[in-house]
């Protein structure tokens, strides 16, 4: 018996890494629907409130199978849950502004420096103590953002400070969820995100609306919140099926499935520079990663 429930434990975690590799591919995908639409002439905050109110409608959708009631969605942290959904919004909208004029393998390179941004955090904030180790690992990581961005290049284009501010919003929104885990349900977090996000662009995104002229872009257009939501489903399954300590090191196919994509559609090959701050900033996340375990233990 102990031998088969091991191998169901092996199969489960299996199942959980499988999960997460679909997640980021499905992640991967948003943003390319992104850069084929901005290229296409739709405005950044139009295809923002998109991924939203898809959010929205599957959210609503998914807990209403088991009936809609306020309890379902109320909160006494109401201040921290809209907070915490603003952030993921203001990454949002930066990070559709950004892929307008970056390659995806750039953007996700900067986007590698968020576990780096929260461990240097986490002190400050979650009172966490941050070590030599981890440190070192914080300034190698910004160092490898700096190679990728080139800053010393004719090539290199303002809008990787949008990206940069995209990894900070992003950073304060993973350490607000960590604030807010065991007080607040994860389907409450899910519905305030999609809700504010939504009521937040619609007066922008509205006024600029711009219909698809051909079933691809309505199909792209529609499909960012129905990806970024499954997405998150996903994610959050494949936690319940395997440790954070064994999924964490996943974030970084990420890179693998921009590349896909990169080549693939946009006909684009990350340069050497960008290869090299992304090695350095992965491998700088995976030292602070090692050190989270041992401190864990």
């Amino acid at each position: 018996m102990t031998g088969i429930a091991a191998q169901a434990n092996q199969d489960r975690v299996a199942l959980g890494i499988g999960s997460m590799l679909l997640a980021y591919f499905l992640f991967s995908g948003v943003d390319a629907s992104v850069k084929w639409l901005s290229a296409a002439g739709f405005a950044a905050v139009q295809l923002a409130f998109m991924r939203y109110a898809g959010h929205v409608v599957l959210s609503v959708a998914a807990i209403a199978r088991h009936g809609v009631t306020w309890s379902r969605f109320g909160t006494t942290h109401v201040g921290w849950v809209v907070l915490r959904a603003t952030m993921i919004l203001l990454s949002t909208v930066l990070n559709f502004f950004a892929i307008r004029y970056l390659p995806l393998t750039l953007t996700a390179t900067i986007m590698f420096l968020v576990p780096i941004i929260v461990c240097a955090l986490s002190g400050p904030f979650l009172g966490e103590r941050v070590g030599p180790w981890r440190w070192a690992a914080v300034v190698a990581g910004f160092v490898g953002v700096v190679i990728a961005m080139q800053p010393w290049s004719a090539d290199f284009h303002w809008a990787v400070f949008l990206s940069l501010a995209t990894a900070f919003a992003f950073a304060a929104y993973t350490l607000l969820t960590r604030k807010l885990a065991g007080r607040v349900s994860a389907e409450s977090q899910q519905f305030y995100t999609g809700i504010v996000g939504t009521l937040a662009l619609a007066p922008v995104a509205l006024p600029v609306w711009q219909s698809p002229s051909n079933t691809l872009d309505w199909a792209l257009l529609i499909g960012l919140g129905v990806l970024a939501w499954v997405g998150h489903e996903v994610m959050t399954r494949a936690h319940g099926l395997a440790p954070a300590s064994v999924l964490t090191p996943f974030l970084y196919s990420l890179l693998l499935f921009m590349g896909f994509w990169s080549a693939v559609v946009f006909d684009h090959l990350p340069d050497r520079a960008t290869l090299l701050g992304a090695a350095i900033v992965i491998g700088a996340g995976l030292v602070i990663w090692v050190r989270e375990q041992r401190v864990a233990r």
